[in-house]
C-alpha cells in the first residue's frame, strides 16, 4: 500500500467521532420524524425543498439533485407522498418525458405541523451544545466538506447560501 496517506492519531480520532456523530444524528432525526410525523427525514427534506420552490413545484430530476437522491429513490418517496395527498405529479409543459412534483396544501400543512418538533430536535441535538464560535466553525467545516463532496455545486445551488433545505 505504498503511497497511502494513512490517518494520523488525531485525524483517526476526529474521523471516528465525526462518523459516529453523523450516524447517530441521522438516526435520531429519522426516529423523531417517524414518531411525531410518520415520515422519514428524507421524506421531510422533499417537502421542505418543494415548499421553498417557486409555486411549490420542481422538476423531478431537479428535485432528485436537490435531495441528493437517485431518480428511482425519489420516485418512491414522491409516490408515497402522492398516496397521502401531500404531493401531486404533473407533466412538464416543455418536455413530455419530464414530470413536475407539486406540494399540495395538505402537504404544506403536514410540513408546517412537523417542522416545530423537527427544529426542536435539531436545536437540542446540535446547536444547544455548541458555542456561537463552534456554530461558525461547524458552518465553515461543513462548507469546506461540501466544496469537496459537491464540486459541481448541485447541492450548493439549492442551498442558496442557507441551510434551510436540509433542516
Amino acid at each position: 500500500m505504498a503511497g497511502t496517506r494513512w490517518l494520523d492519531a488525531d485525524e483517526q480520532r476526529a474521523w471516528r467521532v465525526f462518523v459516529a456523530a453523523t450516524e447517530l444524528l441521522a438516526d435520531a432525526l429519522d426516529r423523531q420524524l417517524q414518531s411525531e410525523a410518520g415520515m422519514t427525514h428524507a421524506a421531510y427534506v422533499v417537502l421542505v425543498i418543494l415548499s421553498e420552490a417557486p409555486d411549490r413545484a420542481m422538476r423531478m430530476s431537479e428535485l432528485a439533485r436537490a435531495t441528493n437522491s437517485s431518480q428511482s429513490r425519489l420516485s418512491h418517496v414522491v409516490a408515497r407522498h402522492e398516496e397521502r395527498g401531500w404531493v401531486r405529479r404533473e407533466r412538464c409543459p416543455t418536455d413530455r418525458r419530464g414530470q413536475i412534483a407539486v406540494l399540495t396544501d395538505a402537504g404544506f400543512d403536514v410540513l408546517a405541523a412537523a417542522a416545530p418538533g423537527h427544529v426542536d430536535t435539531v436545536r437540542r441535538l446540535v446547536f444547544d451544545g455548541l458555542s456561537p464560535i463552534q456554530v461558525e466553525q461547524l458552518g465553515a467545516i461543513s462548507e469546506a466538506l461540501l466544496a469537496v463532496l459537491d464540486p459541481d455545486g448541485r447541492l450548493s445551488a439549492v442551498l442558496g447560501g442557507r441551510a434551510a433545505p436540509l433542516v
